[in-house]
């Protein structure tokens, strides 16, 4: 059972999307009953050696204190708009984004970041904010983009795997019954190729291997179902990979929820090709869980 005291962190830089986020994060947080945290990282900017250096060291961060200040009111004014009674709180830790998030993430129950997407130089190259917090993050992370602002009546969509599906479907099952929404569980099939692709089709099952799927399915999803019997579960096997498998079913849904294994230096190249895929093309806001003291 998840702590109701503990925080949404929600990081904000000033930017519209960021305050999208910090909108849509009040409303879940209000549907939870838990608390909104708002931060907004302010780097250490180094020691003074002369007088001057000092001068201008104070004068900036005054300025960033400023800037601090004004980019938290106005994401807390915005949340309280559609949220007047939520709890919120602010921060802004002379800290970079990620190590700030990293260290609220330990007693925190999500963190939402606005997002864009992950271009392929970001995955590869330099990484975003939005990877290192998810590789480096002790509680699930939500990337938000699109236009919602707050929670919907529309479904959820989880994946399944077999392998890092668990904490996605606590989370998933956690957020459905929250917001009495239905959940879309979906398999990818990804090995079962076409007929036409094999070389002897009629030596293979293919009834077998389709059971084999939905059983295995039914397996991982069925103790989250028992133990949130008000969410209406639909399950979906997909002869696909598994990012297009999810894609496939996004088109009126609210939320799309992976498990990840990746963790590290080098976020793009480990938190998983289905998790950065999704990051990359999904319209929806993309949560990712990596399993407990992964």
């Amino acid at each position: 059972m998840t702590d109701s005291a503990q925080p949404i962190v929600v990081g904000v830089d000033g930017s519209t999307s960021a305050v999208g986020a910090a909108t849509w994060a009040g409303g879940v947080a209000a549907r939870l009953g838990a608390p909104l945290h708002i931060v907004y990282a302010t780097p250490y900017l180094g020691h003074n050696f002369t007088d001057a250096a000092a001068a201008v060291r104070a004068a900036a961060i005054t300025g960033q204190h400023e800037a601090a200040a004004s980019i938290l009111d106005a994401a807390a004014e915005a949340v309280r708009r559609t949220q007047p009674d939520l709890s919120i709180t602010t921060s802004a830790p002379s800290e970079t984004a990620d190590q700030a998030l990293e260290t609220l993430s330990a007693q925190a129950r999500l963190i939402v970041l606005g997002s864009q997407d992950v271009s392929a130089a970001s995955a590869l190259l330099i990484g975003s904010l939005t990877l290192k917090t998810i590789s480096r993050s002790a509680c699930p992370v939500i990337a938000w983009r699109g236009d919602i602002l707050a929670p919907t009546t529309q479904p959820i969509v989880v994946g399944v795997d077999g392998t890092t599906s668990d904490a996605a479907l606590g989370l998933a099952f956690e957020l459905a019954a929250a917001l009495r929404v239905p959940l879309w569980a979906v398999r990818s099939s990804s090995s079962r190729r076409a007929p036409g692709d094999v070389t002897i089709p009629f030596l293979i099952d293919w009834e077998a291997l389709e059971a084999m799927e939905w059983s295995a399915l039914s397996t991982t999803v069925g103790p989250w179902a028992q133990r949130h019997p008000d969410v209406d579960v639909s399950f979906f096997v997909e002869p696909a990979k598994p990012s297009q498998a999810l894609l496939h079913h996004l088109d009126g849904a609210q939320l799309v929820i992976v498990g990840t294994r990746g963790h590290g230096a080098l976020a793009g190249a480990l938190i998983g090709s289905t998790s950065l895929n999704l990051l990359h093309h999904s319209p929806l806001p993309v949560g990712v869980c990596r399993p407990a003291g992964d």
